[in-house]
């Protein structure tokens, strides 16, 4: 059973400042552990959870589609975060995941956060998106996605196997609500049997909202491997297929879950 090398980018994120934050995480993946696979960044990591994407949204072949491509391919790694998209009229918060031959797969944000009026803004997503590296399959959602347990719901497939073993959450979730991301962290991965990580920002925001971090890595039980809280961090930890496994196998309780339908 393969094991699986990710980094977690907990970063102060600089207010619609695309430069200074491609320059900031470009140092940062320069300068972690070698052996990362797959390097996740919080929402929005160029501009910060900004409601302006009439000036900020860039197009898929835009610099930061070409950033990301550059380091993935530089640094033999996939990259994973989201950024302010355009196509044609709509703007979507999107999460690109990157591999290092410019083959990517996208996935735009379902649930627009209405607190700060997100769907004024941008559109929603339609699909889901699990993308696979090394054997894994990994389901990938944005920040306010987590509050839905409906849209990040295994299903066992014909073959009896489950859909995803990792699912990641980005976010530029606030403090004050930050009990709700821990929690419901841990939920996921219990209800779904699979590693669950969350990578979120720190530092105030252009709003004067203040992060706190807490990024988190959870096993299948909800057993939290790593935590950070108001500290920048760059984490790297190894995951274990073969844990996961086990647990299924000797807990299965996906095997007795409820099929349904989703209809976005």
């Amino acid at each position: 059973m393969s094991t699986l090398t990710i980094t977690t980018f907990q970063t102060y994120l600089y207010w619609e400042n695309k430069a200074a934050n491609l320059a900031m995480l470009e140092d940062k993946i320069r300068a972690a552990d070698p052996k990362t696979e797959l390097a996740i960044l919080p929402e929005m990591f160029t501009t910060g959870f900004s409601m302006n994407p009439g000036q900020l949204a860039e197009t898929m072949d835009g610099p930061t589609v070409q950033w990301m491509h550059a380091m993935a391919k530089q640094h033999r790694l996939i990259i994973a975060g989201s950024f302010m998209a355009s196509e044609g009229e709509q703007f979507f918060n999107r999460m690109v995941w990157m591999q290092p031959n410019g083959v990517y797969g996208t996935y735009d944000k379902r649930h627009r956060f209405t607190l700060a009026s997100e769907g004024e803004h941008f559109s929603h997503g339609h699909k889901r998106l699990i993308a696979s590296v090394k054997g894994w399959r990994v389901l990938v959602q944005i920040c306010y996605d987590l509050r839905f347990p409906v849209w990040s719901r295994q299903q066992i497939k014909e073959n009896g196997e489950a859909e995803y073993d990792l699912l990641v959450y980005v976010a530029n979730w606030p403090e004050r609500r930050i009990h709700a991301w821990k929690t419901l962290l841990q939920a996921r991965a219990i209800e779904n049997q699979c590693y669950v990580v969350g990578v979120n920002r720190i530092g105030m925001d252009g709003h004067q909202i203040y992060h706190s971090g807490d990024t988190m890595v959870v096993d299948p039980m909800g057993e939290v491997l790593y935590a950070k809280t108001h500290e920048e961090d760059v984490h790297t930890i190894t995951l274990n297929r073969a844990d996961l496994v086990a647990i299924r196998e000797k807990l299965p309780f996906l095997r007795d879950a409820d099929s349904f339908d989703i209809h976005p």
